[in-house]
């Protein structure tokens, strides 16, 4: 068996391409009967069931965890597990919506009569909407495409793609429609790196109190140096008594004194120090903090308070630490 690239290359295109003609004929489809599925959804004051076998199963799976992470309660019930004790899962105050691209999927018809007994409203996003499935639902979709992109036209592929699109919409709408923000979307995902970058501030992670580099302004330019050695951030901030920051001194300040052929020995910190660097507010979302690092070409910044004051430092590695880098 070998390898035709190809024709290989050539089949791939034409996947795409034919699933593509699937998504963008859906456009016509966000109807009355798409507006309707969303007011239904808002309305939910249970939760979202989402049943579906076979390949409809795996995308209303992925639905139900869609929807979950944008603001709407929501879980997967598998038909065939319903039909033994599962439905017993559903209340009255639910909303079903029912993935079938025949439409006459046995295992989901089979639940239907539960379904309507319970009063709850049922959506169902099928390929035929003479079907069954179609007919009996208070809402349908119509996610049917002119081909799958099998080349056989037997395995679900441009169909579970386009029920996928349509999945994705009725998420997306109904979570504008919530007013469903980044900070909602960080607090059910706090796990991951996009919640951490949303949720964690420079005042979580900054060091504090003797952990901060911090020098006075006579000090001489090797008590500073030893200052940034001990407490490793690459950079001394340089206050007065009151803790007002007067200016850092970073390595590239170091290098830069170098080059200028001053007296290491002689000099105090203030007359070599940077004046007026960028600073951070602890309230600031720790990526703030990075992307001005980042757009500064910066490894470090002092945190300050209302008065100038220092509070806290950090650095590229605290960054990294915390899973925001």
């Amino acid at each position: 068996m070998t390898l035709d690239p190809d024709n290989t290359r050539g089949l791939a295109l034409a996947v795409i391409a034919t699933e593509a003609e699937a998504v963008a004929a859906l456009a016509e489809r966000i109807d009355a009967q798409f507006l309707a599925a969303c007011e239904h959804i808002l309305a939910c004051r249970g939760r979202v069931v989402v049943t579906g076998m076979g390949k409809s199963g795996h995308i209303g799976g992925k639905l139900a965890a869609t929807l979950a992470s944008t603001g709407t309660p929501a879980f997967f019930v598998h038909p065939g597990e319903a039909s033994h004790g599962d439905l017993g899962m559903i209340t009255r105050d639910d909303t079903v919506i029912a993935l079938s691209n025949s439409g006459e999927t046995d295992e989901v018809l089979t639940i239907l009569p539960i379904i309507r007994r319970l009063g709850v409203p049922l959506i169902a996003l099928t390929g035929n909407p003479g079907s069954r499935l179609a007919q009996e639902a208070s809402v349908h979709l119509d996610v049917s495409v002119a081909r799958e992109a099998c080349p056989l036209g037997l395995a679900p592929t441009s169909s579970t793609t386009a029920t996928l699109a349509m999945g994705d919409a009725l998420a997306v709408a109904v979570l504008d429609a919530r007013g469903f923000t980044a900070d909602d979307f960080a607090r059910s995902h706090p796990g991951g790196r996009l919640g951490r970058r949303l949720l964690i501030h420079v005042g979580d992670i900054m060091r504090t109190g003797e952990a901060m580099p911090c020098i006075h302004a006579q000090a001489l330019l090797r008590d500073a140096l030893l200052e940034i050695s001990r407490k490793g951030l690459g950079m001394v901030v340089v206050c007065d008594d009151a803790g007002q920051i007067e200016g850092v001194f970073t390595d590239g300040d170091l290098r830069r004194t170098l080059d200028r052929g001053l007296d290491l020995h002689r000099l105090t910190i203030g007359e070599v120090m940077t004046r007026d660097g960028v600073r951070a507010r602890p309230d600031w979302l720790a990526v703030e903090a990075l992307e001005l690092m980042e757009s500064r070409r910066i490894n470090a910044l002092p945190v300050v308070d209302d008065e100038a004051r220092l509070v806290g430092a950090l650095n590229m590695h605290d960054l990294l630490r915390a899973g925001v880098a």
